[in-house]
């Protein structure tokens, strides 16, 4: 059965469905995958995680590899058995914790001098090892190791960087000897057109099962993310799924499911549930807001999770006031749900041809 397959195209938008396979099951695209750092959606059990329709998770390879290594997860088992997880994981090559960290480290051709922003302990990281660490976890798929170059970055820096990606691509694929693991290959570029191309066309040479684009969301404006998502998607291959890095904002998944994205991954839904925001049908809410202190009904009156069914807004500020570790749990149970129900709603509107339709009345 092949890996990946196209079952609907929208006529009118480059809107689509298919099916990604790997050993630890089937993912329904397009698709958000809630992110597990640490080897833990934070304050979810594997078990919720499945209830709120995640098919697949993203872990952290630099976290991981630092703790508790890379080495004791293989000798667990891998990272399935680790954390108790039997649905597929993709983890990170490493490389948006060298752009993200950049004051720890010194990046050569060669690969990554970094210290530990844990104890200042001195590392090195090249494509071979983001390949070994990455092998040792067994995740599903695994991503090439690349630079993430910072915005605003200058068109002669971002070259050298993006040439650097390129032979790190090469070097990736050469090292990555497990066959039941999909390495995904990933366009940097900036926001310059030419070198997106660029990198998409020497990619292609490569030729790996998967593509993702990398260094957007890291402070471009979202008209400018768009447009370089306008003219890169296109020159990638149907058959073969493409994953934009980094992206979780609802508005931002039905954009980058219009122009044909299949796979996306990001911090946010987690991280501001942490801050008593949540997403609803009528926009985000800020649930520690005095506003809500009487307030009996659901977080979200559409929305069809165990927590609106259950708790109130009135109980869930009060935890939150509270610093209850419970208040935490449900905010980012309603996230996670509420942006899987999204991908499962978007996935049913292409299948009828009605995508259009369904941005229309999302913006609405």
């Amino acid at each position: 059965m092949p890996l990946f397959t196209v079952f609907h195209k929208e006529s009118n938008t480059n809107a689509r469905t298919a099916k990604l396979i790997t050993p630890h099951g089937e993912i329904n695209t397009p698709i958000f995958m809630p992110v597990g750092t640490q080897a833990t959606v934070k304050s979810m059990t594997s078990e919720e995680l499945k209830e709120v329709g995640s098919e697949i998770i993203l872990s952290n390879t630099y976290h991981l590899y630092l703790r508790p290594g890379s080495k004791l997860i293989s000798r667990a088992g891998g990272l399935h058995n680790f954390m108790h997880w039997d649905k597929p994981i993709l983890t990170d090559s490493g490389g948006f914790q060298v752009f993200s960290l950049s004051e720890l480290n010194k990046i050569t051709d060669e690969g990554v001098i970094f210290q530990s922003h844990l104890d200042g302990s001195r590392h090195f990281i090249s494509p071979e090892i983001s390949m070994e660490i990455q092998m040792e976890l067994g995740a599903d798929i695994i991503m090439a190791f690349d630079e993430c170059t910072p915005y605003p970055a200058e068109h002669e820096y971002v070259n050298e960087s993006l040439e650097r990606t390129i032979s790190w691509a090469r070097r990736s694929k050469k090292a990555m000897t497990n066959t039941d693991q999909t390495l995904f290959g990933i366009i940097q570029g900036g926001v310059y057109k030419d070198l997106r191309l660029k990198s998409v066309e020497e990619l292609l040479k490569i030729d790996f099962p998967g593509y993702a684009i990398g260094g957007l969301s890291v402070g471009e404006e979202k008209e400018l993310m768009l447009e370089v998502l306008d003219y890169t998607v296109p020159v990638l291959p149907e058959g073969k799924p493409r994953y934009l890095m980094g992206v979780g904002a609802p508005e931002d998944l039905v954009e980058g499911v219009m122009r044909g994205i299949d796979m996306f991954d990001c911090v946010l839904p987690t991280r501001i549930a942490r801050h008593g925001v949540v997403f609803t049908h009528q926009g985000r809410i800020t649930i520690r807001n005095a506003e809500f202190a009487e307030d009996f009904g659901p977080l979200d009156p559409e929305c069809n999770c165990y927590v609106c069914k259950n708790y109130t807004r009135g109980y869930i500020r009060h935890l939150i006031k509270r610093r209850e570790i419970l208040g935490v749990r449900l905010t980012t149970y309603h996230n996670l749900f509420y942006l899987l129900d999204l991908m499962k709603r978007i996935r049913e509107a292409i299948q009828k041809d009605k995508f259009l339709e369904f941005r229309k009345e999302f913006y609405s």
